[in-house]
């Protein structure tokens, strides 16, 4: 070959090289990027080219897909009881994305999950459509029904829990919104419903998941984690017993009074009768005698200071860190800095109703690809052991009086075991809001166990200032959710 071919062959030679180095670049390690770069419409156009997978509950879709008339977008989801599962099922917009399970689980709902390879590879030899996989929750459809009428037109949330496994049964939050409104990318249509969703046009804020993002003070349902850690750290082993608490009480290393709320009989009085009548001045000072590292584990046992991911991530609910002995004291009645996700809550509860043991919750049962394959089974997982049973037991026992004889009487169901804390926490400058009512409970069954564990947040009402209080409006919700779950056994 002479010269000159040779120089050209080279040329050429490295012109190949350098474009199988571009395409394998661009194929393989900017692959990922690519696909997922918002700009691609590909991918959105892809995503919506045949009807995604659906969402269950009890067995029945709650979810669906029509086709649209128009666009690039062949096909657009649609919700049944939009409103009422909008916190479970988050949205799937053309226009605005995805969020929530819709947007956690996309790659099984449009069939795209590497799990699913194999089945597109075989329909992609035989000639079939592609078709998305579905999301099988955990939730119940009557205790959802249950919390969503329950909350009705009031601001809240209601979690609820099976204790023995942490599945999710219930996750409501009012207001809400119907994600079927803007699930198009009509500008007359589905711009104008994502606008006026959004919080600067809706004070409400009705797209904010208010049972897992939402931190409240917790008032005085916090007394049930002060009750656990008294018991687990020997500082009350009796909960009969006296405790020497002085009604008023003066926290230490200050002259402010800690006040109860009304005429209550707070006096040196046991564990039980404290958690009955709700007693700052006891729990204030079992806090305070603690100390703010050992109410700090406990907290921590039940999982304050952590995220959560259900799979949907949940705020971390926050029990403070650094505080001195009087913060101690308001902290641990669920005052100072202390903050929680209902979720969180009704993970105390679980706990509690559980003998001690905490198990991680979860709403997704299984992953299913389109020909019912299961792709992935979620088995129930221990999170911690925030009490021993024994002392479980005693905080049951506590809580059953609660709702026997004390605050929580709106929570009894006729021939069943319920247990409860009520709380009513101030908030705002000089606490001039309305409080937030809180409740916190569980129910058992024939045989003991507890199949529900429910916390309900009422962030306002119509009811006059003086109404306000958790077992005046959040138990008899309560009631209804754990109602639902045992009837439906």
């Amino acid at each position: 070959m002479n010269k000159p071919l040779r120089r050209i062959a080279i040329f050429c030679g490295l012109l190949v090289m350098a474009l199988l180095i571009r395409d394998n670049w661009l194929q393989y390690v900017m692959a990922d990027e690519l696909r997922t770069n918002k700009e691609n419409r590909r991918v959105t156009i892809s995503r919506y080219a045949q009807p995604r997978g659906d969402i269950i509950v009890d067995g029945k879709p709650i979810t669906g897909s029509t086709e649209t008339s128009s666009g690039d977008y062949k096909w657009k989801r649609t919700y049944k009881d939009g409103e009422m599962w909008a916190p479970v099922t988050g949205y799937a917009s053309q226009a605005f994305g995805a969020t929530q399970l819709e947007s956690i689980e996309d790659g099984i709902l449009t069939g795209n999950d590497d799990r699913l390879f194999f089945r597109r590879t075989l329909d992609m030899i035989t000639g079939k459509k592609q078709k998305g996989g579905n999301v099988v929750t955990t939730l119940s459809g009557a205790a959802q029904k249950a919390a969503f009428e329950g909350l009705g037109d009031k601001k809240g949330a209601v979690a609820a829990i099976d204790p023995s496994t942490g599945a999710i049964l219930a996750l409501a939050s009012t207001p809400s919104y119907d994600p079927s409104t803007f699930a198009g990318n009509s500008t007359d249509t589905d711009t104008k419903a994502w606008t006026k969703l959004q919080k600067k046009q809706n004070p409400d804020d009705p797209m904010l998941n208010r049972a897992l993002r939402e931190t409240y003070p917790p008032g005085s349902t916090f007394k049930a984690v002060t009750a656990a850690a008294a018991l687990e750290h020997g500082l009350v082993e009796d909960p009969d017993a006296k405790t020497d608490s002085p009604d008023p009480w003066t926290m230490p290393d200050t002259t402010t009074e800690l006040p109860n709320e009304g005429n209550i009989p707070c006096k040196d009085a046991s564990l039980r009768n404290a958690l009955k009548f709700s007693c700052n001045t006891v729990f204030g000072k079992v806090g305070s005698d603690l100390g703010k590292d050992k109410m700090l584990e406990t907290a921590k046992k039940f999982g304050f200071n952590e995220e959560q991911f259900v799979p949907v991530r949940a705020s971390a609910s926050v029990f403070p860190t650094a505080m001195d002995r009087p913060q101690t004291a308001l902290s641990s009645i669920g005052q100072f800095d202390t903050a929680t996700t209902p979720l969180q809550m009704a993970m105390v509860a679980s706990a509690i109703a559980n003998d001690g043991t905490l198990m991680k919750p979860y709403m997704v049962d299984r992953l299913m690809g389109q020909n019912v394959d299961v792709v992935e089974q979620t088995e129930p997982k221990e999170m911690s052991k925030p009490l021993s049973p024994d002392n479980a037991q005693k905080l049951q026992s506590m809580m059953e009086t609660v709702v026997d004889e004390g605050t929580g009487t709106k929570a009894q169901i006729p021939n069943v075991k319920v247990g409860g804390k009520t709380g009513t926490a101030q908030h705002g400058v000089k606490n001039e809001l309305a409080p937030y009512a809180w409740f916190i409970s569980y129910a058992k069954a024939d045989d003991g166990s507890s199949p529900v564990a429910v916390a309900v947040v009422v962030e306002d009402s119509q009811a006059e200032r003086d109404d306000i209080s958790g077992g005046g409006l959040a138990a008899p919700i309560a009631k209804d959710v754990m109602k639902a779950v045992l009837d439906s056994k």
